[in-house]
């Protein structure tokens, strides 16, 4: 992958002063510290000013990486479990909430280099744009540092949710599967999702889903890919639901 340029001596002296406390919080001190700013270089800032290459690809890297990392780290603390539940396990470690979190836990959001239309939209505390910082910043350390550097990141990083992980914390996570059974209980067919609307270019597009039962539209939620956003229409279905049932007790 190509690197950008050595940051030139103005440039390095105004990054330092975030760069350097960011390497302690990951526990990584870049050899190649343009990767690190790479990856937290948002489209905007780079369609703004022309100033190199953005995140996208490293965050599409850090996404396949995060994933592998993830389950082999799953596999190993949790030899005996079976498939269904090592793979909700990494479902929940991996999905934008629990990324927002570490995102959120390594100040990246003080971090990123925003376009001012992004800036000004709140984006360093978007969820979208944290979660993919992280997996962009995942990238830029396994591509400074190798496997063993990402794998002690993630570590680092995942290690204590995976301690503290237990069936009901993921179970608790999958809307779909609670909605699902919330329905049954209900007498009523299991739930449908469609795509309502799609919107943004083809490689970063962003859906509309509408959860239905029995025809009518229980809920609608917007997500970064499908699964993301029928989780979220699910959870808010819930909350309908929800309260449908208590205003039939009262």
């Amino acid at each position: 992958m190509r690197v950008t340029p050595a940051l030139p001596r103005r440039m390095a002296a105004e990054r330092r002063a975030f760069l350097d406390p960011l390497e302690e919080r990951l526990g990584h001190r870049f050899r190649q510290r343009a990767l690190l700013l790479r990856a937290l270089t948002h489209s905007s800032f780079a369609n703004e000013t022309e100033g190199g290459p953005d995140n996208e690809a490293l965050e599409f890297f850090g996404d396949a990486l995060l994933g592998f990392l993830v389950a082999e780290a799953l596999l190993a603390r949790f030899p005996g479990e079976n498939e269904g539940a090592l793979s909700k396990m990494k479902s929940y470690l991996v999905s934008r909430r629990v990324l927002t979190e570490v995102a959120r836990e390594l100040g990246l959001g003080d971090c990123l280099q925003l376009g001012k239309t992004a800036a000004g939209q709140e984006g360093r505390a978007r969820s979208s744009i944290l979660a993919d910082a992280v997996e962009a910043v995942l990238a830029a350390v396994h591509l400074d540092g190798g496997d063993v550097a990402s794998r002690r990141l993630v570590g680092r990083l995942f290690g204590p949710r995976m301690e503290g992980l237990d069936r009901a914390t993921v179970e608790g996570s999958d809307y779909k599967t609670a909605l699902q059974e919330a329905l049954q209980a209900a007498g009523l067919p299991t739930p449908r999702y469609r795509v309502a609307a799609t919107e943004g270019p083809p490689h970063r597009p962003t859906f509309d889903i509408e959860v239905l039962a029995e025809g009518t539209v229980l809920a609608r939620a917007r997500g970064g890919n499908k699964k993301e956003a029928e989780q979220e229409a699910a959870r808010l279905a819930l909350r309908v639901i929800g309260r449908g049932s208590r205003g039939k007790k009262g």
